[in-house]
């Protein structure tokens, strides 16, 4: 294969662009957050990486608030290289706002992301983008030899949380939460991040309509500082996870979900309210002292209130859509070729 040019299905990935001023073909987002061991090695590992593939490529660090010498060693490579773009974050917003922040600024019809540890190996790359090439959105990388070389405090919560969102996603994906991922450029520009959400960027993405695959990578143990996540983020992400769920399920439907609880609601309380009408009818049993009165009443209430939050978040949902892009959603256009 030819290593200036790697061609799979018809998608180029290096070419004309290159040889224009200014253009860049790849773009390598790395949030960084205390860090300063790794860095210098990390870039020099990067570049000689990506220099056989011929490609015009840019590497976007994103400082994240560190509080070590970070921040000063990456000042230095943008002095040195024209290839590296520096942006600062005036404190610690987490890695979701430091990739938003990354994603903006990114130039790249293709993009990488990965970790600054060094536990991701750059080599890894040339794997990703023929991936990439193949008719995929996105390749997010499997971390195949991960439980030899991180804790099992770290591996385990893993492969729970792996295997839930695969379950309650439909998404056959083994390592969700990698951080070595490859985007075709408009995948990142339909997606936002908040909280922690960069955790199921795969399952926003199959929600948005691309495709999404992964492929085995190699996963190195950390050589120099410290995780940066805790026994917590289990916790948080079982949270985000509802949140994704929602979010890509229901997002443009969400009378559908809570009428739906509504309409149980209301509907196992009528029941209620139908057995003791005839219980008062028929019989000579009292019904005002009965918990079961209550309980009816109160279901009905809570269906009535769910159908109504479904009703605003409908029109919410309405109106957010009126100034939507309507080509948002679209892959391409076709269009009859004709000299007429």
């Amino acid at each position: 294969m030819d290593s200036a040019v790697i061609r799979t299905r018809g998608w180029r990935l290096s070419g004309t662009d290159t040889n224009q001023p200014g253009s860049v073909f790849l773009s390598v987002v790395i949030p960084v957050y205390n860090e300063e061991q790794s860095l210098q090695l990390l870039f020099e590992r990067l570049t000689e990486s990506l220099a056989p593939l011929g490609l015009a490529y840019e590497i976007v660090f994103v400082d994240d608030g560190s509080s070590d010498s970070s921040l000063q060693i990456l000042r230095q490579l943008v002095a040195e290289h024209a290839t590296v773009v520096l942006l600062e974050q005036r404190r610690n917003f987490g890695k979701s706002a430091a990739l938003n922040a990354g994603f903006s600024l990114a130039r790249g019809d293709a993009i990488i992301t990965m970790d600054a540890d060094l536990q991701d190996d750059p080599e890894g790359i040339r794997t990703l983008l023929e991936r990439l090439g193949e008719g995929y959105d996105l390749v997010t990388g499997w971390r195949v030899n991960r439980w030899k070389n991180d804790p099992l405090t770290k591996t385990i919560p893993s492969r729970i949380a792996n295997s839930t969102t695969r379950i309650m996603s439909g998404i056959p994906l083994h390592d969700m939460n990698s951080g070595f991922k490859c985007y075709r450029a408009e995948v990142v520009r339909n997606i936002h991040l908040h909280s922690d959400l960069h955790r199921y960027i795969p399952v926003l993405a199959h929600y948005r309509g691309f495709k999404v695959t992964e492929v085995p990578i190699e996963h190195f143990p950390r050589q120099y500082g410290q995780s940066k996540y805790g026994a917590g983020r289990f916790l948080r992400s079982m949270f985000d996870l509802i949140t994704v769920l929602f979010l890509s399920r229901f997002r443009y439907r969400p009378l559908h979900l809570f009428g739906l609880a509504g309409a149980i609601s209301a509907g196992v309380g009528l029941i209620i309210s139908f057995y003791l009408s005839l219980v008062w009818l028929f019989t000579d049993d009292p019904i005002g002292d009965r918990p079961l009165l209550l309980l009816g009443v109160l279901l009905i209430i809570v269906g009535v209130q769910f159908v109504s939050i479904g009703l605003i978040a409908d029109l919410v949902v309405s109106i957010e859509r009126h100034y939507e892009d309507p080509q948002s959603t679209v892959r391409k256009i076709y269009r009859h070729d004709s000299d007429d």
